[in-house]
């Protein structure tokens, strides 16, 4: 899923203040929410993602919840996508025009907002413990901790990235299963060479030299991740990285290329059309092979796993990134329309068929300890098994970090360390070292 940095608040001001006198918000507050109590009801604005099936499900259950509960009245609009969301974001802050709550967030955005004290901080409104136990996702949001000790985002969504195995040609080479560990990986890559030299590849992606920040969540962060047990790396502005764990997963990637299993240059649909072997693969893939590729099967022509670890790492508990997001309450909203948002989500989140219905609609995993044994979802991962595994894995993925210049620090591990290491320009422990100096200046 394509990621799109967001626009610095002092470059979008003007377009904010633009934007405010344009879509004339008469009869509105300075925070931008329709009055907060029009007689008796609270009104509050819903800013949902720029997304068709994702608007459509806001909007329906608004208008269920307010059958309900006449005090209050939800009105859900998508936010605009010029230039970015983040930017219309930022600009409607700018303007005093905020709405009252918001999706499509994800945590590096968030801390960017949360240091600018537009968030409110969810664990400090009533009710917030009631969603986290009503909903089972005590586990799964324990990552989500800001390093402030409190929590501005609740994930709607958690899709625990996994890796396609091109299941078809493995078993050419003899194995019924994904390899688990780096040595078995370099294994199959020795096998694979050996039987189809410069046919295939182990991995072949463009992405892995490109250096845009977004683009590590779906190569280093998985491997890192499953090396660390999880480690944030960088929580706040502190750098945490486990050295350790980072050596291994370049060292890995090392020896990888030094096994000519790497192919960097551009290559149409690499793994769907069989050049590469290796992938990331999300959720949201299946319905584009269902229309391209048919002949794409779960467990029959590919496989999906877990990100495969260090020799000395138990692949049981493998961990990966979350691509992920959730929503936020901003705090120029009123003291009324802060808790009417959160008592909103608590009355969505209480039953798990609200839940259901989302992942039926969009093939996002909730955020959810329970999706793979929950009854309300046993019919729809019946219908779709690929799914599955991420609803197996949801507690095990570990959201993006907690620091507003996210984007110029994923750009430094791939500048510094990971394209270098693919491209063989540099060694892992170089790699390394060079990385946590530019990270480490960076967060001063």
């Amino acid at each position: 899923m394509k990621k799109k940095a967001p626009v610095l608040l002092t470059t979008i001001v003007a377009l904010g203040m633009l934007s405010a006198c344009s879509t004339g918000q008469g009869g509105q507050n300075q925070t931008g929410n329709s009055s907060s109590s029009e007689g008796k009801v609270t009104t509050i604005e819903f800013w949902a993602a720029p997304n068709p099936t994702q608007q459509a499900y806001w909007q329906e259950l608004a208008k269920a919840y307010e059958a309900t509960n006449d005090k209050v009245k939800i009105n859900v609009s998508a936010i605009k996508e010029s230039p970015t969301s983040e930017a219309s974001i930022q600009s409607a802050i700018a303007a005093k025009s905020a709405p009252t709550i918001s999706e499509n967030i994800n945590r590096g955005f968030a801390a960017q907002l949360s240091n600018s004290k537009a968030l409110v901080p969810l664990d400090t409104l009533e009710g917030y413990n009631d969603i986290i136990q009503g909903r089972n996702m005590t586990k799964t949001i324990e990552p989500w901790k800001f390093a402030d000790g409190h929590q501005y985002v609740l994930p709607i969504y958690s899709n625990p990235m996994l890796f396609g195995w091109r299941l078809d040609v493995l078993k050419e080479l003899g194995y019924n299963e994904p390899p688990k560990t780096y040595s078995e990986v370099l294994e199959v890559t020795k096998k694979l060479k050996a039987k189809y030299g410069d046919k295939k590849f182990l991995w072949a992606k463009p992405d892995l030299a490109d250096p845009t920040a977004w683009k590590r969540w779906f190569d280093f962060y998985m491997l890192y991740d499953a090396a660390s047990n999880g480690n944030k790396f960088i929580e706040g502005n502190q750098f945490t990285g486990d050295e350790k764990a980072g050596t291994e997963v370049l060292t890995f990637v090392d020896n990888l290329r030094k096994e000519n299993g790497l192919l960097s240059r551009q290559v149409t649909d690499p793994f769907e059309n069989g050049t590469g072997i290796f992938t990331d693969v999300g959720p949201w893939t299946f319905t584009t092979w269902a229309e391209k590729y048919p002949n794409l099967k779960f467990n029959e022509s590919y496989a999906l796993s877990m990100p495969p670890v260090p020799d000395d790492v138990d692949p049981a508990q493998s961990k990966t990134f979350a691509d992920t997001k959730g929503l936020v309450i901003y705090a120029s909203a009123t003291k009324e329309q802060q808790q009417a948002a959160l008592d909103f989500i608590k009355w969505v989140y209480s039953d798990a068929k609200n839940d259901a219905k989302w992942f039926k609609q969009t093939n996002l995993p909730p955020a959810r300890d329970d999706l793979s044994t929950n009854e309300s979802f046993k019919a729809i991962l019946g219908e779709k098994p690929q799914l599955k595994p991420y609803a197996d894995n949801v507690p095990n993925a570990v959201p993006p970090m907690d620091n507003a210049k996210y984007n110029d620090l994923q750009t430094i591990i791939g500048e510094q360390a990971f394209n270098k290491v693919v491209k063989g320009e540099i060694a892992p422990t170089e790699g390394w070292a060079a990385m946590k100096s530019a990270l480490e200046k960076a967060l001063k």
